[in-house]
């Protein structure tokens, strides 16, 4: 139904200890690390997000993580391959733990309509992790919203979220992506990041309810 949130999956979670060469290479693995956790969420900026939670988790690091190219803009299924290493096979057993606990039990992603085939997501990270605060050049700790939905919908709702909420771009995805969704990246206060969140989610909503306007 509208606005409810949406239950997300682990598509897969596989540990690979000992790698050949070939994986130390293709994901540069620092040294002394040989073992990998590779993951598939359902929905490609859950893995994102999941990612990150495990660096402040778990004393692992994101080494390679990228969207699947023509996925559909309906979030489906494993959208994102991700791979995360760390020191011992006990620290990324604990990566790949903490990265399904969040994907199942603490992504937002959102229904926008009655049917729930249109979904949303909107993640408010109170406090970002080493992956994020790395890729988008944010110290650690700090607040961001983790916007994305189909093209025209996410360009409605990111336009609401920055007139309503006190944040700053740090990334704006434009249409088409790998997976055909726009998106942006916002930073500020925390109160700020839920408020863009929410902003972005109900702008949404009207959007769908109403799609046209002349």
């Amino acid at each position: 139904m509208t606005g409810d949130r949406i239950k997300c999956e682990l598509v897969y979670s596989k540990m690979l200890t000992a790698v050949e060469d070939i994986m130390l290479e293709e994901f540069d693995l620092p040294e002394g690390c040989i073992d990998i956790g590779i993951f598939t969420t359902q929905y490609d900026g859950v893995g994102y997000c999941a990612a990150d939670e495990a660096t402040k988790a778990s004393n692992v690091e994101v080494v390679y993580i990228k969207t699947l190219y023509g996925a559909g803009a309906g979030l489906n299924d494993g959208q994102v391959f991700g791979v995360i290493t760390g020191p011992t096979v006990s620290d990324v057993e604990s990566g790949l733990r903490y990265i399904r606990d969040y994907a199942e039990n603490k992504s937002s992603v959102y229904s926008v309509n009655d049917d729930d085939s249109n979904l949303i997501y909107a993640q408010l990270v109170p406090k970002i992790g080493k992956y994020f605060s790395k890729t988008y050049g944010l110290p650690i700790g700090s607040s961001i919203a983790f916007l994305f939905a189909p093209a025209l919908e996410g360009v409605v709702g990111i336009d609401e979220a920055l007139t309503v909420a006190d944040v700053e771009v740090v990334k704006f995805f434009g249409p088409p992506t790998n997976s055909n969704l726009s998106g942006a990246i916002l930073t500020g206060t925390q109160s700020n990041c839920r408020t863009a969140c929410e902003a972005f989610k109900n702008a949404i909503i009207s959007c769908v309810e109403d799609p046209v306007d002349y």
